[in-house]
């Protein structure tokens, strides 16, 4: 495998039906397959951006100025929150243009991503190289002049890690790949601490922890929901080599430990009551949503029934309530 020149798959030779075939040509940047002459400027730009996947860097982000707030121990400075964040946009946006370039032979055969930009060719493999790259450099060099370098070597660490070693190495080989994969995806709770003070310490640990935790049982639940793509092109997700029930258990595995990292934050005296109730009634809910998924499992329901997205969508929900109480508890106490 490799960034550069022509990428060899890991997932064997398929036959496409259908418009596949041209989409899968268009996005292994085939001869004759561009159209960069029918492609409007507006659906170019709308393209590019597509490639950052802005709704997953809105999760990030929510995890990353809470975790400000928290080191400030109140209102952080404005220009600081807005660096930090343009810088994590670039560096996540970068990561994420890279990961559509070495997946866009299995992107093109998956219905869930068979619009994204590569595959349609709206851009070419090319262009989405050199984007990915230069978003890459941009943010490493911005966090390092203008916020500090350690969340600059954060920053970069966490784009190589899911370019490398969760795309690249994990994903095709594995069915813990998103659980070590999702290393990425906890670093921006480091960075939003380290921007603030210039160093770690034990509550954004206890914070990567939790979100390290929490990536599994959010993302398998959707696994379940699209199994069948997955399978399709050979990319072992949990549900796709063990049964529902075994996933549930999975599942339920993490997430008491997920909540009980959670509250750890109180006791060695980061945060107070307020976060503590929130982390306990959200903990809560989640628990009663993934034993409920376990129960479905157990009783063997499918399709509909088994109602895999209900965590799915509470996982975004649970995040997002407890980073909120994390950057409102410091004005409570």
């Amino acid at each position: 495998m490799s960034l550069s020149g022509v990428y060899v798959t890991a997932v064997e030779s398929r036959p496409l039906g259908g418009g596949s075939t041209t989409h899968a040509l268009k996005a292994m940047g085939e001869p004759g397959t561009s159209s960069s002459g029918r492609r409007p400027f507006g659906a170019r730009v709308k393209a590019f951006v597509a490639l950052t996947k802005p709704r997953i860097i809105e999760l990030l982000l929510i995890t990353t100025v809470p975790v400000m707030f928290l080191a400030q121990q109140g209102v952080p400075s404005l220009r600081l929150v807005v660096v930090t964040c343009i810088g994590g946009y670039l560096s996540a946006g970068g990561a994420n243009a890279l990961n559509m370039y070495i997946d866009r032979d299995i992107d093109a055969l998956m219905e869930r991503t068979s619009r994204r930009p590569l595959v349609t060719g709206m851009v070419s493999p090319r262009e989405c190289l050199a984007f990915g790259i230069t978003l890459a450099v941009v943010s490493t060099l911005l966090f390092g002049f203008t916020v500090n370098w350690l969340s600059a070597w954060l920053s970069l660490g966490a784009l190589l890690f899911y370019v490398v070693v969760y795309t690249m190495i994990l994903k095709r080989r594995t069915s813990q790949n998103i659980v070590w994969g999702g290393i990425a995806g906890c670093l921006p709770v480091l960075i939003g601490w380290s921007s603030v003070t210039d160093s770690l310490s034990w509550a954004p640990v206890i914070l990567f922890l939790v979100m390290f935790f929490w990536t599994p049982p959010h993302y398998w639940p959707l696994s379940m929901k699209v199994k069948e793509d997955y399978a399709r092109v050979g990319v072992p997700m949990l549900p796709v080599v063990a049964s529902n029930k075994v996933v549930a258990r999975q599942i339920v595995i993490y997430s008491w430990v997920m909540v009980a990292v959670s509250l750890l934050l109180t006791p060695l005296g980061y945060t107070g009551w307020f976060y503590t109730a929130v982390a306990l009634a959200a903990g809560g809910w989640w628990l009663w949503e993934a034993h409920a998924l376990q129960n479905r499992a157990k009783a063997e329901a499918t399709g509909g029934k088994l109602k895999e997205m209900r965590l799915f969508h509470w996982s975004i929900t649970y995040v997002s309530l407890l980073f909120v109480a994390v950057a409102v508890d410091p004005f409570l106490r």
